[in-house]
């Protein structure tokens, strides 16, 4: 899409307002775009547009915009960022939280966050049913943060299509969802120390690939201890899982006591021998979820090995049924006085 066609959908234009690939910082002329046209589309062409501070939007209906990237505009974090909060900041102007006023259900959409390797990408702060689809959030210590909404907590946001690059760095996550209700669908997230970390519950996962990359990309070595590494850390226990993939994490899934979330079709595997660890389901006490058709695939030289592992003493109501596992490369067998069904070999 060109400019005259996007003008010619009512789109708002950056570009009519500022100059893009300039290497100077624009994000005091993109926020008075954002707020001078309310209720519109603000449509970013081609081109990189450098941000020394976060860019701000608003939750409130009447001045709520939508933010629409073409497929190779890039929003990129200044040299010498210097800020906690992210690069884009959608709800932040002035929270609210309602369904029922035009303006309501605006969306971040396309291109490319580049956080420089220092910044967060975009955070969802207020605003109810959020959509950020189909955007690469890249070099980022946080790729997106979901944050409590203001309807009890509830952000009832909709993420699409998300691919996230981390800066490799320890700690780092490529999700973080603390507001509730929110469905998260087709994303790849890789170079972090976490894949998805969830602080509440409601919350929907489907196909979802967090990778292990190891770091050379980024210097020598690797700055993630990868004994740390998990693909879904979960300290809540009401959440839902389908085809979520581990990819060469040492933990696929970290669960919280007594967790009652649900996996259905999920997947964990090592392509190659990192530590000697290899963890499909962590639970940090008694379990008490549900565990269908899982696959968890052992590479055969690591000696801490386990389908499902919990501290000495823990029980729990949970089930794992149908699993499919090399049962003889694992080494913890806690799994099996969950299991119902049969063990299917992988």
């Amino acid at each position: 899409m060109n400019s005259t066609n996007a003008n010619a959908l009512g789109y708002v234009v950056v570009t009519d307002y500022l100059e893009a690939n300039t290497g100077k910082d624009v994000s005091d002329a993109i926020q008075s775009v954002i707020d001078s046209n309310p209720m519109k589309t603000i449509y970013f062409p081609d081109g990189e547009y450098i941000l020394a501070k976060p860019i701000c939007t608003s939750g409130k209906p009447e001045t709520a915009v939508s933010l629409k990237l073409s497929n190779f505009a890039i929003l990129k974090a200044a040299e010498g960022w210097d800020h906690k909060e992210a690069m884009v900041r959608l709800g932040a102007a002035e929270p609210y939280n309602t369904i029922y006023r035009n303006g309501s259900n605006y969306y971040f959409e396309g291109g490319i966050v580049d956080g420089n390797m220092v910044a967060n990408g975009i955070a969802i702060e207020s605003g109810r049913e959020t959509s950020v689809r189909n955007v690469s959030i890249k070099h980022t210590f946080l790729g997106l943060h979901i944050a409590r909404g203001a309807n009890n907590g509830s952000s009832d946001a909709d993420i699409e299509t998300v691919n996230i690059v981390g800066n490799n760095m320890p700690d780092s996550i490529g999700v973080l969802i603390e507001g509730h209700d929110n469905t998260l669908t087709n994303m790849r997230i890789a170079a972090v120390q976490t894949g998805v970390m969830l602080k509440s519950g409601g919350n929907f996962l489907r196909n979802i690939h967090p990778l292990f990359i190891f770091g050379y990309e980024y210097g020598e070595g690797d700055f993630i201890d990868y004994s740390k590494s998990v693909a879904f850390h979960d300290y809540n226990s009401t959440n839902w899982y389908d085809y979520c993939y581990s990819d060469q994490m040492a933990t696929a899934f970290r669960l919280s006591k007594g967790s009652k979330a649900v996996f259905l079709n999920c997947f964990a595997m090592w392509y190659s021998k990192r530590d000697n660890k290899e963890v499909g389901f962590e639970c940090e006490g008694d379990f008490n979820g549900s565990i269908l058709n899982a696959k968890i695939h052992f590479r055969g030289d690591v000696q801490n090995t386990a389908f499902l592992t919990q501290p000495e003493g823990c029980g729990g109501e949970g089930i794992i049924e149908n699993p499919i596992t090399n049962d003889d490369l694992i080494a913890d067998k806690t799994y099996k006085k969950y299991v119902t069904g049969k063990i299917i070999r992988a």
